[in-house]
């Protein structure tokens, strides 16, 4: 590299954030019921590979499900004080479906 070239910092350029007491709570709950969906959704999985004939769509439908949950994490954003209520909502009401299905 030469003396005109410069690293740039990628966390130089990074804006700041002020994160409430609450709005950080608000958001590691919503984190916390995503990632009790993953959960629920690798219970499910386990259970459905773990029979004689495991039904692959039921397998294929968890692992989507997975998938969208991460996608989701990567895009909620912890200023969006709305979506992160609304993502903990989704989340939590997700999990309590999946493991009563699962009965």
């Amino acid at each position: 590299m030469s003396g005109e070239q410069h690293e740039r910092s990628v966390i130089g350029e990074m804006t700041g954030f002020a994160w409430s007491t609450s709005d950080s709570l608000a958001y590691e709950a919503a984190v916390e019921a995503i990632g009790e969906v993953v959960g629920a959704y690798s219970a499910l999985i386990a259970a459905e590979e773990a029979k004689a004939e495991p039904d692959l769509q039921v397998v294929a439908r968890a692992r989507a499900g997975q998938a969208d949950c991460a996608r989701s994490r990567e895009q909620l954003d912890p200023a969006d004080q709305a979506a992160v209520a609304a993502a903990r909502r989704r989340f939590s009401d997700l999990a309590r479906q999946i493991r009563e299905e699962a009965r």
